[in-house]
């Protein structure tokens, strides 16, 4: 017995020793390995993500820097500082050595604090001492290009790992890419110098991330070196300029195009010869759409009764703000929020815009961006033109009952709008049959007008544009994913990390409906009270101070009534908080005890029937 005793103790030790080594083994050798059990998977890396790590020819170094000490006291960004490692972990497993991952925890006042505001970083105080705290990402590559993030906000979380693998994209991809503008409107200035207008506020924007090339209203030919085209306003284009863009979309490269019904920017000036007859302000390359089966309604307008901007006019009691249908004014729920493009956007102005739609034929993905609300409808172009009464226009609206698409991103296979061959004059390589486009389609050009986005304010007699609206957020990140790689264009948000309790929430909205109600009911006897006291007091026909004794013992019963209502809506509460515990309760007990008595109960089970088995 003590040799069997002895035994079985040295088997126990043993059995922890290898469990131990085993455990330390796998930490430090299987750190790649990982379970995602989340409902939206989380934390898996997509395939755009993998492909784009496993293209990386030269190294990348990630520093991530989190103040974990400092910022100890805020439970929601040491969580997201987690999920944010874990993910850059997965990365540099998944890149095949490329990235170096280094994590920092940069003291306060310490050399590695500095390094962090060196490289662009920015720190939240969270002392009465000057301390700071840092959240962020500095990545460099091999010819010491660097590409930060100053701080993680918890509030892009859905947008985590675009972030992350377009950072690796751009430090993998370093040259600044090139966009090319066609355009019908003058977005570079116009004019001649020293009278020349100022370029819009949109080319300055764009100029910030890429090299921004004017290739002028009508070009016949497009550089090779172009990433991306930027169409906006096409009129009256002529057949080698159309050749051109068929030839540019079907290459694989890609394209933003605004077209407009009726582009209020538009200069267009009336003919002398017939002054009664308005300029052509529309644009569309219907000439290529058709081939495609896509269109933009013609001589439409959409108006929104959820969305029209607040203008003022002058009505028969003088100026006045009024809601105009034809200007827009789209809040969150009109942007996709699984698209990069539109995920972030918090609002976006646009003026007389269109609408896209696809017909049943077409061979195309449309992937609306932006669209109105349901309480949405068409309106007639010549409505707007020549009925200028935001009054009169709200009067004759007839919401419809679906949302209409204002901005979309198409893809697909299809074939050229020049089947007979390139036009006369195109003489060269043989011309592509076909081709994958992909593009972003906008039906819209004045969304890019100053007007509809950018106020200036005088800062020491300087103009300083500052903007009311995302609209030049929108066309910088349309750009830049256009001009990424197919892998970067097909991530898509992630969904939501944190998870709401749904059993508590549904237990707090029943108590506090019940709550609600009883209160409602005390209002309603407090009032009765009083209207029966006010009428004790005024009967015989005057008012009197002195309160009788049907006076006092009304109010008495009231108090009483009072006092009654008072416990019940105690006893709610109390109910609620004891509901919550109880589950709270419950929950725990799932998760700290329950499967240990699980394990324990099958290990018990297990060895009785190994005992009765050797009896």
């Amino acid at each position: 017995m003590k040799k069997r005793a002895i035994f079985s103790g040295t088997g126990l030790l043993a059995t922890a020793a290898l469990a131990l080594s085993v455990i330390i083994l796998v930490n430090a050798v299987v750190t790649g390995l990982r379970i995602d059990l989340t409902e939206n998977r989380l934390f898996t890396l997509s395939e755009g993500t993998r492909n784009i790590l496993g293209s990386l020819e030269e190294p990348i170094a990630l520093d991530f820097y989190f103040s974990r000490k400092t910022l100890g006291d805020y439970p929601l960004i040491v969580n997201y500082a987690t999920r944010v490692r874990d993910l850059l972990e997965a990365y540099a497993a998944k890149s095949d050595g490329k990235i170096r991952l280094t994590i920092i925890e940069p003291e306060p006042f310490s050399e590695e604090e500095d390094q962090a505001v060196a490289n662009g970083l920015e720190g939240i105080a969270v002392g009465a001492a000057g301390e700071r705290g840092y959240f962020g990402l500095v990545g460099t590559n091999a010819t010491d290009d660097v590409a930060t993030v100053p701080f993680f906000q918890e509030a892009r979380e859905g947008a985590l790992e675009y972030d992350l693998t377009k950072l690796v994209y751009n430090l993998a991809h370093p040259a600044k890419r090139v966009v090319g503008v066609v355009s019908g409107l003058p977005l570079f200035g116009s004019g001649m110098p020293p009278a020349r207008s100022q370029p819009w506020a949109i080319i300055d924007s764009m100029r910030e991330f890429f090299e921004v090339r004017d290739l002028g209203p009508a070009p016949e030919r497009i550089d090779d070196d172009v990433n991306v085209l930027m169409v906006v306003h096409p009129k009256d284009l002529k057949p080698k300029t159309l050749f051109a863009l068929d030839q540019f979309l079907l290459s694989g490269r890609r394209a933003l195009i605004f077209v407009d019904p009726l582009a209020e920017a538009d200069q267009a000036q009336p003919d002398p010869e017939n002054p009664y007859v308005l300029p052509k302000m529309d644009s569309d390359l219907k000439f290529i759409f058709d081939q495609w089966g896509v269109k933009v309604l013609e001589e439409k307008i959409a108006g929104d009764i959820n969305a029209a901007m607040r203008v003022q006019s002058r009505g028969a009691r003088g100026p006045q703000e009024v809601n105009y249908l034809p200007w827009l004014r789209l809040g969150k729920d009109s942007f996709n929020h699984e698209d990069f493009t539109t995920s972030q956007l918090e609002v976006v102005h646009m003026g007389t815009a269109g609408i896209i739609e696809k017909r049943d034929d077409s061979k195309l993905k449309l992937t609306p961006l932006i669209q109105t609300s349901p309480l949405a409808a068409p309106l007639e172009r010549d409505l707007i033109l020549f009925q200028r009464d935001p009054a009169v226009m709200l009067q004759n609206f007839q919401p419809g009952n679906r949302q209409l698409v204002l901005a979309a991103r198409l893809e697909g296979h299809v074939g050229t709008a020049f089947p007979d061959g390139a036009p006369e004059g195109n003489a060269g390589k043989e011309p592509r049959r076909e081709g994958d486009v992909s593009l972003i389609l906008v039906a819209d050009t004045d969304i890019l007008a100053d007007m509809f986005w950018i106020r200036t304010q005088s800062f020491f007699g300087i103009d300083v544009p500052q903007a009311i609206a995302n609209n030049g957020d929108f066309v910088v990140n349309a750009l830049e994913i256009l001009a990424g790689s197919q892998d970067l264009i097909g991530l898509r948000s992630r969904g939501e990390f944190s998870r709401p309790f749904d059993v508590v929430e549904d237990i707090q909205r029943e108590a506090e409906q019940q709550f609600r109600e009883q209160e409602r009911v005390l209002q309603a006897k407090l009032e009765e009270t009083e209207q029966k006291i006010k009428s004790l007091q005024t009967e015989g026909g005057e008012t009197s101070l002195i309160l009788t004794k049907e006076q006092a013992a009304e109010i008495e019963v009231f108090r009483q009534e009072q006092i009654k209502t008072r416990k019940e809506l105690r006893a709610v509460q109390h109910e609620l908080q004891k509901n919550i515990e109880r589950l709270g309760t419950l929950l725990k007990f799932i998760n700290i005890w329950l499967v240990p008595l699980l394990v324990a109960g099958f290990a018990v089970g297990a060895g009785v029937y190994r005992s009765r088995r050797r009896t």
